[in-house]
């Protein structure tokens, strides 16, 4: 099961790499959030979310996971026209569909500082 997590999570960040969220397994009712979307459930809506990010991704760099049981933990770098920005990312995986992904980053880089000023 962890090796078949670990394969759900590497192909999310390929299809953000490769910019083809077709690839993404994301369970019809899938929840993510992080600090720019908020939250978001339903597959068609993460990925129209996520597409309007693509064309600013030149890399994804995967550093580490940490698994256990459905879940999978992600350290991984995305390398933006915004800089490179380091993501932790907690999935849950479920019959090789991701079926949750919450992120942690620094949205500065995205938002811009002014944001939080």
């Amino acid at each position: 099961m962890k090796e078949e997590n670990v394969k759900a999570v590497e192909s999310y960040l390929n299809a953000l790499r490769q910019k083809d969220l077709s690839l993404a397994p994301f369970a019809d009712d899938v929840a993510f959030e992080d600090s720019v979307a908020g939250k978001i459930v339903g597959a068609e809506n993460v990925k129209a979310f996520l597409s309007g990010f693509l064309p600013a991704i030149n890399d994804v760099k995967i550093i580490q996971h940490i698994c256990e049981g459905e879940y999978v933990a992600t350290h991984w770098e995305v390398d933006a026209v915004f800089g490179i920005i380091p993501i932790m990312e907690k999935f849950r995986v479920q019959n090789g569909k991701i079926v949750e992904a919450i992120g942690y980053f620094d949205p500065r880089p995205i938002l811009g500082y002014r944001a939080f000023l």
